[in-house]
């Protein structure tokens, strides 16, 4: 198939869906992901589609969001390992915030064998998730259905959380930025995350590296609010990733890179809380005052870069170079 044919399939795929894998357009247009995402960024530049969490959506600018059944399609390995990975945060007995999301519901998956847990949500995904887990308890905000990522918005919800302090809150979102930290495409849903980020004493973003480097029009965490950053390994070529991750770091956001099916780390079983994660890459940039106690042994404070062993120098470097 010529490049010209496999575009105009490609723009054809995204117009009838709305929003589509790099990996489904590879199996329909038989090429390799490779070739597919440079066909989707020279579509791009055309301005007939947008790239967005490793695949391919309509034009839209700040304001577009795809809904769930996009979303819950896109970067599903890269997914499944930043879930594997946060799940081993989360501590027998603890109290915690979950918010709404794709990624998040594949977190909630891996905490239904945590003992004595008690979760916080506004998303019915991730209630739905913990349902037949009798050793956890839910507890859900008020609010008002919103259908589109099945979760419960509106001052309903936020006023449900005044006076809840929690150990931690996992959010996910639209984007991440060091300049303007976590964001989402919705005003709504950006107004309860930040309710659940005062809830909690520590925030814990989990976000794919196809969301780094992407802002959306309403920001719901700030970057000096980011404790720390769970995600999987930005591919060599995704240069933009890479930076961002150190623009991260050296504001002081603790860094944690799972594994993702290219390196061994996907599957969809869940896995049970204080397994010791894949990989764990701290880099530069301490955080402001010292780390938090009780955050498990998985995940070491990010330190400077000159405090460094060499083992960990050499990680780093390898992680900007790819």
């Amino acid at each position: 198939m010529f490049a010209a044919e496999r575009r105009q399939l490609i723009l054809e795929m995204v117009r009838a869906n709305g929003a589509v894998s790099l990996r489904e357009l590879a199996r329909v247009v038989q090429t390799s992901e490779v070739t597919v995402r440079r066909d989707v960024r020279a579509l791009e530049a055309e301005g007939l589609l947008d790239r967005r969490h490793g695949g391919a959506v309509l034009p839209g600018g700040f304001t577009r969001e795809s809904g769930f059944p996009q979303k819950s399609h896109l970067a599903t390995a890269e997914k499944t390992a930043i879930a594997d990975l946060a799940a081993g945060l989360v501590e027998e007995g603890e109290a915690i915030v979950v918010g709404a999301g794709t990624t998040t519901q594949e977190l909630a998956r891996r905490l239904a064998r945590v003992p004595g847990l008690t979760v916080v949500t506004n998303s019915l995904l991730v209630a739905q998730a913990l349902a037949h887990a009798n050793r956890v308890e839910v507890v859900m905000t008020g609010g008002t259905l919103r259908g589109s990522n099945y979760a419960l918005v509106g001052s309903g919800a936020e006023q449900s959380l005044q006076g809840l302090r929690v150990s931690r809150a996992f959010l996910s979102g639209s984007g991440l930025t060091a300049e303007r930290g976590l964001s989402t495409s919705n005003m709504l849903s950006a107004s309860v995350d930040r309710a659940l980020v005062q809830a909690a004493a520590e925030v814990v973003v989990l976000a794919d590296h196809t969301k780094l480097g992407t802002d959306t029009m309403f920001q719901t965490v700030p970057t000096d609010l980011i404790t720390r950053l769970v995600t999987d390994g930005p591919p060599g070529h995704d240069d933009r990733a890479v930076t961002e991750l150190q623009a991260l770091a050296d504001q002081g956001v603790q860094i944690a890179v799972a594994g993702s099916s290219a390196s061994g780390g996907g599957g969809g079983d869940p896995v049970p809380a204080g397994r010791q994660p894949r990989r764990d890459v701290p880099l530069p940039g301490p955080r402001r005052g010292q780390p938090i106690p009780g955050t498990g042994p998985q995940l070491r404070s990010a330190t400077a870069l000159g405090d460094q062993p060499q083992p960990e120098r050499a990680r780093v470097a390898d992680l900007r170079r790819r």
